[in-house]
């Protein structure tokens, strides 16, 4: 049998995903990397460790706990909070899955003579014909998760097995009830682990150690001033609500400017763009982009954003450019675009700049 480690957060894809992989006759052992926790003793809903715990028990697996909570402030919540700060909106999770989840559960898995890690993502790990591995997206688009996948190695893809592909949630559901497993009626989270109340400014608030921008200007797009904001960390591109200022009309923002600690607003047709700059690319089914060249895709530019038909190019100072046959709206600076292939695989993606 060959062994597999599977990441377990408590919830009941990851324990699907165990199960699964032990009806297939993998020997498998259950981890849970301990990333967060609360100052009042709330745990990140990654890392739910009694949940985790009784379906290990269940499913009558090894199960080990690692704490790797100083790794996870410096290279996840402490990036998280200075890009706010700078007036741009991260996506942690793509950036634990690349360089947190996957190095430690790797770690382990050569600790513990496993040859694979295993997760319960709604994907699909592909080899292709030429020998590159990329990520499909899942059968369900609505639970596609292959956004927050597209920066995984391909040494870390080679490597991990994800059995919830072809699956719906119901079928997950379904299936965990079969099995008895105990959290097969579990409540799905929906935010960011370390910010469970998705009050993302109130986290940084806080947990920041140094000082935080302060009021400043609403503008619009030329300059003028409308009033005031209680700090660019409350705001995000695209949003409407919240901006505490009424003009009896819709208005948005368009651009936080931290230099100037100034927020640009506009109106929802000055959301729109066709083309997004992306900074440090990683490809999947191919190994590079050289300038010049160009690949048709679709490609999307935020989680819940279904792909788009785009021509993807590189410039001669490794920026992705990714022009969209329609403007796509609320291109946000730090979130990812991620183009996919006609068979719905990853190619690769970027950061918004």
């Amino acid at each position: 049998m060959e062994r597999v480690i599977v990441g377990m957060s408590g919830g009941v894809d990851s324990a699907v995903a165990a199960y699964l992989l032990k009806m297939s006759g993998y020997d498998v052992i259950g981890v849970t990397l301990r990333t967060w926790v609360g100052k009042s003793g709330e745990e990140s809903r990654c890392c739910e460790i009694s949940d985790a715990r009784s379906i290990a028990d269940a499913l009558d697996i090894p199960y080990y706990v690692h704490d790797c909570f100083a790794e996870f402030r410096q290279n996840i919540t402490d990036p998280f909070m200075e890009d706010y700060i700078r007036g741009i909106t991260p996506n942690p999770c793509i950036e634990c899955n690349r360089r947190l989840k996957w190095d430690k559960m790797l770690k382990m898995a050569d600790d513990l003579g496993a040859a694979y890690v295993a997760t319960g993502h709604y994907a699909s790990v592909l080899q292709l014909a030429g020998g590159r591995f990329t990520v499909k997206r899942a059968d369900t688009p609505a639970k596609d998760q292959t956004y927050m996948l597209y920066k995984l190695s391909q040494e870390q893809l080679s490597r991990t097995l994800m059995p919830l592909g072809a699956l719906s949630k119901d079928e997950v559901r379904k299936i965990a009830r079969a099995a008895a497993l105990p959290v097969a009626d579990k409540p799905d989270s929906q935010e960011i682990c370390f910010v469970s109340d998705d009050d993302y400014a109130g986290y940084i608030e806080a947990n920041y150690d140094g000082s935080l921008p302060g009021e400043g200007n609403f503008v619009d797009e030329d300059g003028n001033i409308l009033g005031r904001h209680k700090g660019i960390i409350h705001y995000t591109v695209g949003q409407r609500k919240g901006l505490g200022i009424a003009f009896g009309y819709p208005m948005y923002v368009k651009k936080i400017d931290a230099g100037k600690n100034e927020v640009v607003l506009s109106d929802n047709e000055s959301l729109y763009t066709d083309t997004v700059v992306c900074r440090d690319p990683n490809y999947m089914s191919i190994s590079d982009m050289g300038e010049g060249d160009a690949v048709r895709c679709k490609a999307k530019v935020r989680y819940r954003h279904e792909p788009q038909d785009a021509i993807a190019r590189t410039d001669g100072e490794g920026h992705l450019i990714i022009c969209f046959d329609k403007p796509v709206r609320a291109a946000s600076p730090g979130q990812s675009a991620v183009m996919y292939d006609e068979n719905d695989c990853i190619i690769g993606g970027g950061i918004i700049i």
